[in-house]
């Protein structure tokens, strides 16, 4: 048995086209599994803790819990329209969830394994509360960047435990925050360092996120399991402290599980406890370590079986932006794409098919339509429509005998292909494969030529029309985990029950198929239909710039900046950084130390003698533990940093005015 699950989305917001590169991949691997005749366990579910629910349940007016119901109701209407069947979809406020994190919990603190701690916390005296992480807002101690209490979400990205943040400040009033003593729990994560070592080294996965762990297992620290809220899965005997929420959101596999082998008739502890099994996780890149490095110490901790396989997604892009749901960057599933009424299985096989899972994803509404027109109409659904069509009405049922041996090779190759593939995580190759067989069924059918050959030799037409019979029930078979919908509608015309089928189906020859007349399978995509969502984009992007826009500010205001003509003298790269630069400038008076996040648009020796344009009486801050003296100003365009010049050599020093 294989228990696949997915990264719970968190009920805090509507899902976007970046949730579906972990559910729609998942969902695809499941049904090609089940087609392979392997028995499957499917769940996933709301992620339903921690700050951030807390705080925008708290500025909407709503309890956490009804805040959660709207998210949750909402994944569970986009999971319904775009055909991702999970045998249970739970939430992790539930009771029966609660029960079995208290119970790991509990058996993780009778092991040893968990322990109390006095530690510094941010605390309000305003507020007169103490600050769970995401009510905090300070400098990262590492880089030096603004960070959050738990990430140096804008810098380094590196986790921060509790209390590491410096210059606290209460994010609900902007008060200062200070430190204060209060006893929270640990787990002893340094423990497992060995055993993690051994473990990540069999694991099976995406080299993305295998690679990550790996580096990451080295600098281990034990880890702060508590947080002071209210709303949470209650440490056990300790009032007034809840579970983090990434202790009880993985637990939720367990207890979703739990759950479906309910309904399914089945052990979920033949899974979790007895290891009778593979576990697959599907997640995005930005969770790998909680899954590589919190999660199997965790389970290894409290005796349950480890993973088997994670499967990370690369990142997603729309129309060539980084993703950005507050600068516009983003498609909204329900909003943008199902109110268009335009097929799932078109954005299903688009999330498969754009690129290798482990690769970034871009997003663009042009390339959406070139891949629905040109691939997907012109040369899968061309060739079924054709083939079902033309047998239909020249033949109604057709005896099935002297279908050609090449076009049963070709099929159990295609079906070699996509097993293979589905091996690898590699769903681009599997949804290939069948593509590349309905290329070689398109050529096949206009080469046997059989609406020529029915005029004069009605048996060779016949033995035509078997051939180009079973490529068309292969490709609906092969395309089924892919795009459902449109396939179940065309099984429907050669009487093939769908749901029931193996993938070794395809290849076994039918004495007779009788036929239906065929509905036409795709829509083509308008080019008005495309050019209205880019439209929408574009006024969500002005809007949300727009909201950016500072308040005017008088002449005196702009006095009070020092902006000068400096000349670069020396650049060089920030280790460990992609987009940091250091810079050396020549600002008249003296020479200042400038970090520049323009690394990845300026080689250093571009611009060691440039004259640019400097904001000298900027705060110092620390990037990646370096000082930064000022700024260097820059436009952008299409997403890179265009650097402001003067027009003519001017000395450094020189004032802007």
């Amino acid at each position: 048995m294989k228990l696949v699950t997915c990264g719970l989305p968190y009920a805090n917001g509507k899902a976007h086209i970046g949730h579906l590169r972990t559910y729609v991949p998942a969902d695809v691997y499941v049904r090609y599994l089940r087609m392979a005749g392997e028995d499957v366990v499917f769940v996933c579910g709301s992620d339903c803790h921690g700050t951030p629910i807390v705080v925008n349940a708290e500025q909407q007016g709503l309890s956490p819990r009804e805040l959660i119901d709207i998210y949750h109701n909402h994944f569970i209407k986009i999971f319904d329209a775009l055909d991702i069947k999970f045998d249970y979809y739970g939430r992790t406020d539930a009771e029966y969830h609660h029960r079995r994190t208290a119970e790991i919990v509990s058996r993780l603190i009778d092991k040893g394994y968990i322990y109390p701690k006095e530690i510094m916390l941010a605390y309000c005296p305003k507020c007169k509360r103490f600050l769970p992480d995401r009510y905090v807002e300070g400098i990262c101690p590492h880089c030096g960047a603004v960070a959050r209490g738990d990430e140096c979400d804008q810098g380094c990205g590196r986790h921060l435990e509790p209390g590491e943040i410096k210059e606290p400040r209460c994010k609900i009033c902007g008060s200062k925050a200070e430190f204060r003593s209060q006893k929270h729990y640990f787990f002893k994560l340094t423990e497992f360092r060995d055993f993690l070592e051994d473990y990540l080294s069999s694991l099976k996965g995406t080299e993305n996120a295998l690679n990550y762990a790996r580096n990451w297992v080295k600098n281990l620290r034990d880890w702060c399991i508590t947080r002071n809220l209210e709303w949470g899965v209650r440490f056990p005997k300790e009032e007034g402290l809840v579970v983090y929420v990434w202790v009880d959101a993985p637990i939720g596999y367990i207890s979703f599980t739990e759950k479906a082998c309910e309904k399914k008739d089945c052990d979920w502890r033949k899974i979790w406890i007895d290891g009778e099994g593979e576990i697959i996780h599907f997640i995005g890149l930005d969770i790998v370590y909680h899954h590589c490095i919190f999660w199997p110490a965790m389970l290894k901790g409290a005796d349950y079986t480890l993973p088997s396989a994670i499967v990370a997604s690369g990142m997603v892009k729309v129309e060539g932006k980084t993703f950005s749901k507050s600068r516009g960057y983003v498609v909204w599933v329900e909003e943008d794409y199902l109110k268009s009424n335009l097929s799932p299985d078109y954005l299903r096989y688009y999330i498969v098919n754009y690129t290798s899972h482990q690769k970034d994803l871009n997003f663009s509404w042009d390339v959406f339509r070139e891949k629905v027109n040109n691939e997907i109409i012109a040369t899968l659904g061309n060739f079924l429509y054709r083939v079902l069509l033309f047998a239909w009405k020249n033949f109604g049922e057709v005896n099935m005998e002297g279908v050609d041996e090449e076009v049963i090779e070709k099929i159990k190759e295609t079906e070699k292909k996509i097993l293979t593939a589905l091996e690898e995580w590699e769903f681009k190759i599997a949804s290939d494969a069948f593509m590349e067989l309905a290329t070689y069924g398109n050529v096949y059918f206009q080469s046997a030529k059989p609406w020529e050959l029915i005029k004069t030799d009605r048996e060779a037409a016949r033995k035509a029309v078997a051939s180009c019979l079973q490529l068309a029930k292969a490709l609906i078979i092969f395309a089924y985990p892919v795009m459902p919908r449109s396939m179940e509608k065309m099984a429907r015309a050669m009487s093939l029950d769908i749901e029931h089928c193996r993938l070794s189906d395809a290849y076994s020859v039918d004495s007779v198929m009788k036929l239906d007349k065929p509905e036409v399978p795709f829509t083509k995509i308008e080019d008005d239909v495309i050019e209205r969502l880019q439209k929408i984009m574009e006024k969500r992007f002005m809007g949300e710039k727009e909201k950016e826009e500072k308040e005017e500010v008088t002449i005196e205001d702009f006095q009070k900046l020092d902006i000068r003509i400096g000349k670069v003298l020396k650049a060089e790269k920030i280790k460990k950084s992609k987009k940091l630069i250091k810079l050396i400038v020549d600002i008249g008076d003296e020479q200042r130390q400038i970090v520049s996040g323009i690394a990845e648009d300026y080689k250093p020796e571009e611009l060691e003698g440039k004259l640019v344009v400097v904001l000298a009486n900027l705060r110092p801050a620390k990037f990646m533990g370096v000082e930064s003296k000022g700024m260097i100003l820059a436009a952008e365009k299409d997403g890179r940093a265009i650097l402001l010049t003067p027009e003519k050599d001017v000395d450094p020093g020189t004032r802007v005015c």
